[in-house]
């Protein structure tokens, strides 16, 4: 007898709860190639968080845009390529930066996520990104890049992509 269905996650009231709580919601997209290698690309050196570090796709969500659409728009923005399927929320984490006057507070809904488009060949936002990599997981040591500036965030995303079942 199989047991309960899982149910999804309501992802207009864990945003909701974010702003409620201070927080500005953020998105990051994981996207896996066919050899289970996850993308990163290289923040640009004028970057006021995390310049010349790695990152995966994303964002922050704008007024009046749930989770998907601002992951959607994250990933064309700085890929090309369009978000299909179903995308998993996998991991949700709060940091805090102290750019400018105050801290800025959010809350990242990142999901495991399927995207149509040339893999091969993404459309990188530059000057923003200067570069990208798909990394597997002997390749992950190239994210210990970011060491005490991202909070280790991106390579627990990133290993948690590599790590997840395919459906």
């Amino acid at each position: 007898m199989p047991g309960p269905a899982r149910s999804e996650p309501d992802l207009e009231e864990l945003r909701r709860q974010a702003i409620e709580d201070g927080r500005r919601p953020v998105v990051a997209a994981i996207v896996r190639n066919r050899e289970g290698k996850v993308f990163v690309h290289r923040r640009g050196p004028e970057r006021v968080f995390l310049p010349n570090g790695w990152d995966v796709l994303g964002g922050h969500v704008e007024d009046g845009e749930s989770l998907l659409e601002a992951l959607a728009r994250e990933i064309e923005e700085e890929s090309g390529w369009t978000l299909t399927g179903r995308p998993r929320l996998i991991y949700t984490v709060d940091w805090e930066t102290n750019e400018g006057e105050s801290p800025n507070r959010r809350r990242e809904f990142d999901f495991l996520v399927e995207v149509h488009g040339d893999l091969e060949h993404p459309r990188i936002e530059r000057p923003q990104h200067t570069e990208y990599r798909w990394l597997g997981r002997d390749e992950i040591h190239l994210l210990d890049e970011n060491a005490g500036r991202d909070f280790g965030i991106v390579r627990h995303i990133v290993e948690l992509g590599l790590d997840a079942p395919r459906r």
